[in-house]
């Protein structure tokens, strides 16, 4: 989990080049039609802030885990969804437009959500109050690698369209190659960590990813919301920022045992929500029965 010239600059602007990408199949049209039908961003905004924590509350009760690993898996929850979602909900055909809405609101949500949640989480888990300073440059650096790759090829789009539309195949296989990148990344830097954790942690991980993928997947397709958008809140709540929750552990909170969950979660995130993007496109590409 130690910073290197990989994560902290080559993955970002790999990130932002993928970004770009996504802006350049996207138009001010996609989200005024995610401001048009504001339920499901409000749909999103209340199972990342309002039933996520309280299901990581309930695994590190039911799992008994220490007090670093709970809060650590607590911290987890009120991170927002990274730019990676975003990737995951493009691959699976998702409405990228209100993922990166949703991702760019909770960026800007958990400079106060956030620290509430984890100030409450180590009172009850270590019986005393630390303030946690809102993570403003973190949240900054998330927008940065989100809005401003995503506005620039929208822009390319409008001015260019014959060339945006060219791009699409390449950054496809990109996008793949990216994510492989990633994994390759979240397994060497968690390795150890992931050895001496797995069984206290990692099954309440495991379990958290895959309440937040089934419920935002689930949820929106109860309340009859476009299959599109069922996708992307899923991928919304399901991939979280492990990079924010892991800089806040080690560099606000001091304390590697917290920063544990997260690692082991961005390990397993890719697996799943690569999995679930298969398993979407494949039941996509079954023939409707007569």
């Amino acid at each position: 989990m130690q910073a290197s010239l990989l994560t902290n600059l080559l993955l970002p602007m790999a990130l932002g080049v993928i970004m770009l990408g996504l802006g350049m199949g996207l138009s001010l049209a996609d989200f005024r039609r995610v401001a048009r039908y504001p339920k499901a961003v409000l749909l999103g905004l209340a199972l990342q802030t309002l039933l996520l924590p309280w299901v990581a509350f309930a695994l590190a009760l039911g799992f008994g885990l220490q007090p670093g690993l709970a809060v650590g898996l607590m911290l987890l929850a009120a991170s927002p969804g990274g730019a990676t979602a975003n990737i995951y909900s493009h691959l699976a055909r998702g409405d990228v437009a209100l993922n990166i809405t949703l991702t760019a609101i909770n960026s800007l949500l958990c400079l106060l959500t956030l620290p509430l949640i984890l100030d409450l989480s180590l009172a009850y888990f270590l019986g005393a109050g630390q303030y946690v300073p809102p993570p403003v440059a973190k949240v900054v650096e998330v927008a940065v690698i989100i809005l401003l790759p995503v506005a620039a090829g929208m822009t390319v789009r409008h001015f260019a369209p014959g060339f945006a539309a060219a791009s699409a195949r390449p950054l496809r296989i990109l996008s793949v190659l990216v994510l492989a990148l990633l994994v390759t990344v979240a397994l060497v830097q968690s390795w150890h960590a992931l050895l001496a954790s797995v069984a206290a942690v990692g099954l309440a991980c495991l379990l958290f990813n895959l309440a937040s993928l089934g419920t935002g997947y689930a949820a929106p397709l109860a309340l009859r919301l476009p299959r599109s958008q069922a996708i992307a809140i899923s991928m919304e709540i399901g991939i979280h920022n492990g990079t924010l929750a892991i800089f806040i552990a080690l560099n606000v909170l001091g304390d590697a045992t917290m920063a544990i969950p997260a690692a082991i979660y961005s390990l397993l995130m890719f697996f799943t929500a690569g999995a679930f993007a298969a398993w979407l496109n494949r039941e996509r590409a079954l023939p409707v029965p007569a």
